[in-house]
């Protein structure tokens, strides 16, 4: 498919839009993570400007010392679950499967090193987990 912007081959607009759906959801949730990180940091250890900086990956420990330590592993697994399923997204590369372009990412040689598609299956998937992870943040921050 062919935009008026770009002479580039895009995926189908339904899956950009998911694209674009599961892009935004998750950068929901990764501020919301750090806000619940702030309000839980009893040391004051943690500052907002240096949160924001951290990529995703890195939040692991501010979310240890913070939130796990109050409610246990569940979000925080989430979350790694998730920044893993968004890196896949991201660090992606297009290719043509059943004659429309779509995503993919290479499989690691200990895994097959063959490509991983990444479906509008997979994309429903990353968005429902990360309302799974809005509803747990809700929780965690009581109001």
């Amino acid at each position: 498919m062919y935009e008026k912007y770009t002479r580039q081959a895009l995926p189908p607009k339904e899956y950009r839009e998911l694209l674009g759906s599961a892009l935004c959801v998750f950068n929901s949730n990764n501020a919301f993570v750090i806000e619940n990180i702030l309000r839980s940091d009893e040391g004051n250890n943690y500052n907002w400007y240096e949160l924001m900086d951290c990529e995703s990956g890195k939040l692991k420990e501010p979310l240890k010392n913070t939130i796990t330590r109050k409610v246990g592993q569940s979000i925080a697994e989430l979350f790694n679950e998730l920044v893993y399923m968004r890196n896949r997204i991201i660090h992606s590369f297009q290719v043509t499967h059943e004659g429309e372009q779509i995503l993919a990412t290479k499989e690691r040689i200990k895994d097959g090193n063959g490509q991983f598609k990444i479906t509008e299956e997979y994309l429903l998937e990353f968005i429902a987990k990360n309302e799974k992870l809005s509803t747990e943040l809700h929780k965690f921050r009581g109001f």
